[in-house]
């Protein structure tokens, strides 16, 4: 189940840290609507909905750069449907798994994130560059001072986890 997961977390899913977290998120939300005793034996397509939306949720909470999107109910009904082939059963750990992969993989995940980082990475020197410019425009180079704000800037945003 984690290799989808890989495989869209940025950077290449080089990240362990951040795969395992999804996959626990995935699970902690499984054991809470599918896997205690109390839960009905058949699932319904509301129901994994509900359950859907809340993971998307939780991940776009714990990952403050990528924005998942909510799936369709289109595609979470397909991917339901394909994925869920015994209706009158309990819905099992790796149907569920093979089901948020399907989902993530044609949802995909929204550039919330990728536009505040543009944003800041060009922004933050632009304008530090028409402040200087009004201020003290013959203190430093441009040629030094553009590079500067912008290796400053992407320091920060890398210290913050934005990128």
């Amino acid at each position: 189940m984690g290799n989808t997961l890989k495989k869209i977390t940025p950077g290449g899913g080089t990240d362990e840290k951040k795969t395992n977290d999804l996959n626990s998120i995935i699970n902690e939300s499984y054991e809470k609507h599918f896997g205690a005793p109390d839960s009905p034996k058949s699932v319904n397509e509301a129901d994994f909905y509900r359950a859907v939306c809340e993971i998307v949720e939780e991940m776009n909470k714990r990952r403050n750069n990528t924005q998942f999107c909510v799936p369709s109910e289109e595609i979470l009904s397909k991917a339901f449907n394909e994925n869920h082939i015994k209706k009158d059963r309990k819905l099992t750990q790796e149907e569920f798994g093979k089901i948020l992969q399907q989902v993530i993989k044609e949802t995909g995940f929204s550039g919330v994130g990728a536009k505040d980082t543009l944003i800041y990475i060009f922004g933050v020197p632009l304008t530090a560059l028409f402040i200087k410019q009004a201020v003290m425009p013959h203190a430093i180079k441009n040629d030094y001072f553009i590079p500067g704000i912008t290796s400053a800037t992407v320091f920060v945003l890398a210290k913050l986890n934005k990128i």
